[in-house]
Order: C-alpha cells, then structure tokens, then sequence
C-alpha cells in the first residue's frame, strides 16, 4: 500500500483564530502538513525552509500586504512556482486585477466557504503539478 504524501500548506493571515482554524480544518480533511504565519514579513524565509505546495494569502495585513507579499515572491524562482490563494474580508475589482498581475487566479472572500477552499486548493496543486 502506497502512503500518499502530504502537501505542504502554508497559511499567512494576521488573524490567529483565522490561521488556527484553517490549520486544524486543513490538517483534518486533507492529506496536509499546514504552517500558518500571522506575520506576512517570514513569508519569504519560510518559503525556502517548509517549500509550501501552495500558499494560502490575506490580503490586508499590516506590515506587508498580500499584493507585497506576491511581488516577493514574483522575485524568486520557488516562489514563481508556488501557487498563490488570496483571501480577503474586503474585495475590490481592483484588487483582483492587480493580483492576476502575478498570476494570482483563486481569490475567496472572507469568511471562506471550507469547500470552496478545498476546491481552491486541489485546482492549485493541478495546476502546479501541471
């Protein structure tokens, strides 16, 4: 029987409850090892110590925004690789455009539908294996 790997889940959310309980939601329905970050300035040194499968990304959050955060990430060829969730409380058209800029395709609006973040998730990791 062949043990099926788990893929590499990492969360940035300044709200802790929101990453916890993704984290614990993820880490029960999935085959999932999920790190979750309330500071969107260890994204970059994270990406290169966990290597995430995909990267799930508020938004709005102090310090650095989700837009910030996937301009880094646009600068680093694992990070080019790394399939983007952006998440939001708050959506403007205009946010949406300026994330497909970084080829940001899966946006959902907080709270997050749970099935609809599963679907999101299993589309990214095709996409990447693709």
């Amino acid at each position: 029987m062949m043990v099926e790997e788990k893929k590499r889940i990492l969360i940035v959310d300044d709200e802790e409850d929101v990453v916890l309980f993704l984290k614990k939601f993820l880490e029960k329905r999935g085959p999932y090892l999920v790190m979750g970050l309330t500071d969107s300035r260890e994204v970059m040194s994270q990406l290169h110590l966990f290597k995430p499968d995909v990267i799930i990304l508020d938004l709005l959050m102090p310090h650095l925004g989700g837009l910030e955060v996937c301009e880094e990430l646009n600068d680093d060829e694992l990070g080019q690789r790394t399939p983007v969730i952006i998440t939001s409380a708050l959506w403007k058209d205009t946010d949406k455009f300026e994330a497909s800029k970084f080829g940001i395709t899966c946006y959902l609006v907080k709270p997050i539908d749970r099935n609809m973040l599963l679907v999101a998730i299993e589309n990214a990791l095709r996409l990447k294996e693709s």
